[in-house]
């Protein structure tokens, strides 16, 4: 008999097959408004401009990581590890609510909506609302998420260097993208999990598993989540809500449905029992406003919107080195005799900026294995593939985009 609380419902997952749900109040929770909500969130945002599958969304990523917290609080019950009932349903909440303060289309309009509050901190905030309803139900899960409970590997499996959160997104998303380099042996690293000395672990069996996991991370972020036509696409969607938000703060008239026309007027954060406005925005409010803002007659806001609408989206180019910034003036002057338009306002056409990743970060939080004889290495000591220099290094690129209508002019 599982640690956690199960149900009789069943789900049936295009990754992990058929899965079981949890019960109590993870099951309530799941048929919250709230958590409904993620049906209408995109998991990768605009993604599905370079790969038409990945229209996947928050729900499926976060049933996902239930199911798959639910094998390896088996697997360290298995090996002794000791986990009571009530810190293994926590633990399920925690990672079932890892995800509920995304803003729409995810990581996309990060820091747009609520411009001084990451998708963690809203998370926090709906946990926190949602432990008062359920009669402080949630307040270990809220101190497992928080990294303040005293059994410090629980807050690993929720987020870390080899979580559950990436076990799933890996796996899902390149299953949806159709890129195969994404693939992880999750089921071999989840046997492979334990626990010493109250921090997660990688048994020395698992480290061929791990060095795979941390490669495939490095290439999703490079082809998919990177790739420099989902970075055009992105560029566009945050250009379009920062000119809808410049254009109200000028007292202009916007379509927008009354929820996201409040986030629109340039909120800086949201206090506690204000989450149930956030999360009344989803994809569908952000694209039905789009739709109507390509008639706009704002020059800049129509343009913007009609090349998202269309995929008409703006060339880009990635460098190692920064950009000559008298191209960048020179471009930006050719945007404004093409479109008509102001010199100020090319700052919403004429993008220059930074991309950068680091696939292991061993000063945060080290992937631990432990050998035969019970003892810990670090990975970067124990692999004998692990190039930790490659890995831990941030790869910083430089990216120009513009309109492709300049393309004959530059």
């Amino acid at each position: 008999m599982p640690l956690y609380t199960t149900s009789n419902k069943i789900i049936n997952d295009p990754i992990y097959g058929l899965i079981s749900m949890p019960g109590g109040v993870a099951y309530d929770i799941i048929n919250h408004p709230w958590f409904q909500r993620l049906r209408r969130i995109r998991q990768v945002g605009l993604t599905n401009y370079v790969y038409p599958g990945a229209i996947h969304s928050r729900f499926q990523h976060t049933i996902g990581c239930v199911h798959l917290m639910q094998l390896a609080l088996d697997v360290l019950e298995a090996k002794g590890v000791d986990i009571t009932p009530e810190e293994a349903d926590s633990t399920i909440l925690a990672i079932l609510l890892h995800d509920i303060g995304h803003a729409p289309f995810s990581h996309s309009l990060e820091n747009m909506l609520v411009n001084k509050m990451r998708h963690e901190e809203l998370s926090l905030m709906a946990m926190t609302e949602l432990n008062e309803y359920y009669n402080g139900a949630l307040s270990t899960a809220i101190e497992i998420f928080t990294n303040r409970y005293h059994k410090k590997f629980l807050h690993q499996m929720v987020s870390s260097q080899i979580d559950i959160d990436r076990l799933d997104y890996l796996n899902r998303d390149s299953f949806f993208t159709g890129v195969s380099e994404g693939v992880v042996s999750h089921d071999r690293i989840i046997k492979m999990l334990n626990v010493f000395d109250d921090k997660l672990v990688v048994d020395q069996k698992g480290i061929y598993s791990i060095e795979k996991f941390l490669v495939a991370r490095r290439l999703m972020y490079w082809q998919v989540y990177l790739h420099k036509t989902v970075i055009s696409a992105e560029q566009i969607l945050r250009k379009i809500i920062k000119r809808a938000k410049y254009l109200i703060s000028q007292g202009e008239e916007l379509f927008a449905f009354p929820d996201l026309h409040f986030f629109l007027s340039s909120v800086d954060t949201i206090e506690n029992g204000q989450f149930e406005r956030f999360a009344a925005v989803d994809d569908d409010d952000i694209s039905a406003s789009i739709k109507v803002w390509a008639k706009h007659s704002d020059t800049v806001l129509s343009y913007l919107c009609n090349s998202l609408v269309n995929r008409r989206l703006f060339r880009v180019k990635i460098d190692n080195k920064p950009f000559d910034i008298n191209v960048i003036e020179d471009t930006r002057q050719k945007t404004s005799k093409l479109l008509n338009i102001s010199y100020e306002d090319t700052e919403y056409l004429v993008v220059s900026n930074t991309l950068s990743n680091n696939t292991y970060q061993p000063l945060d939080d080290e992937i631990s294995i432990l050998d035969k004889s019970g003892k810990i290495q670090s990975i970067i000591d124990a692999s004998d593939m692990f190039n930790h220099e490659i890995m831990s290094k941030t790869v910083l690129k430089f990216y120009f985009c513009y309109p492709k209508q300049l393309d004959q002019l530059i």
